[in-house]
């Protein structure tokens, strides 16, 4: 490992991670007479981001995957950023009637996120279709690793796990948590850990090859980065950690404008409910 071709692509991965996520919640906290000038800016940096996608397609440099990186973070930072401030959720912005289970509860939650989800789609998309038969796929592989990251998220925390970090969600998403469950564990977290595990060695390996080029070894190092980083998600989803403590500084916005959700405030569905917690913290405004 040398720190020119792994560890800088490490470091820097871990940095744009880290400050991205706090920078979204931060604004997200803010007050809502904001959120305008918000969706804006994250809209012009996306679209900036996917224009140089295209330019830059052809670059296998190591400026070309530090670039095709950046790019399709900032371009899945705009999902996070219609998400979050509530432009692009899904039908249902009902909490969870009492009791639903089954295939009635999956199709409720899924409502929630629909939108978003398609968005998601569409956006992984346009960024295959402006690289396709093109040599620098960086952009588009982050893309779709940080959706995959994601998407099995929603999947255990729909299961049930024992740490489900409502903090991290704004008042006007306060419908959401009760599609959540608290629980030990489920059937499905063991699967993911254990595939995103095979994942992370056979991209750690591939990025060690000596064969490997500098730009494919940047790349494949941005990639293993972002696998490790949704590995320690998911643990923090089951462990006794303070997850939270890395974004502390991004969260005390929240007191601007609007109160933060509680982390007993997953009702409704819930299969191991807090009855201390209010039985409906969601409203219309």
């Amino acid at each position: 490992m040398t720190l020119t071709q792994h560890g800088l692509p490490v470091l820097y991965a871990l940095f744009l991670w880290w400050f991205s996520t706090g920078l979204i919640l931060y604004l997200d906290g803010l007050p809502r007479r904001t959120f305008g000038w918000t969706m804006l800016g994250a809209t012009a940096l996306a679209a900036t981001a996917l224009a140089l996608v295209g330019w830059d397609a052809a670059d296998e440099t190591v400026f070309g995957a530090y670039l095709g990186f950046t790019c399709g973070l900032a371009v899945w930072g705009w999902n996070e950023v219609a998400f979050l401030l509530g432009y692009l959720s899904g039908p249902n912005r009902e909490p969870c009637p009492e009791g639903l289970t089954g295939w009635a509860r999956l199709k409720r939650a899924t409502d929630t996120i629909l939108y978003h989800e398609l968005a998601i789609i569409a956006g992984g998309a346009l960024l295959i279709a402006l690289t396709w038969n093109a040599a620098d796929h960086t952009a588009v592989w982050t893309y779709l690793v940080l959706w995959a990251m994601r998407l099995s998220t929603k999947i255990n925390v729909f299961l049930g796990v024992p740490n489900l970090a409502e903090e991290f969600l704004p008042a006007h998403l306060a419908f959401l948590p009760s599609y959540f469950r608290r629980r030990p564990m489920n059937l499905y977290f063991p699967v993911a850990v254990t595939a995103s595990t095979v994942l992370l060695v056979g991209l750690i390996l591939a990025a060690a090859d000596p064969a490997a080029g500098p730009h494919a070894t940047t790349s494949l190092t941005f990639l293993a980065t972002l696998v490790a980083l949704a590995l320690l998600e998911h643990w923090f989803l089951v462990l006794p950690l303070p997850s939270s403590a890395l974004w502390s500084w991004s969260i005390r916005s929240r007191g601007m404008d609007s109160t933060p959700l509680s982390p007993g405030a997953v009702t409704a569905c819930s299969a191991t409910p807090n009855t201390s917690a209010p039985t409906k913290i969601w409203s219309r405004s």
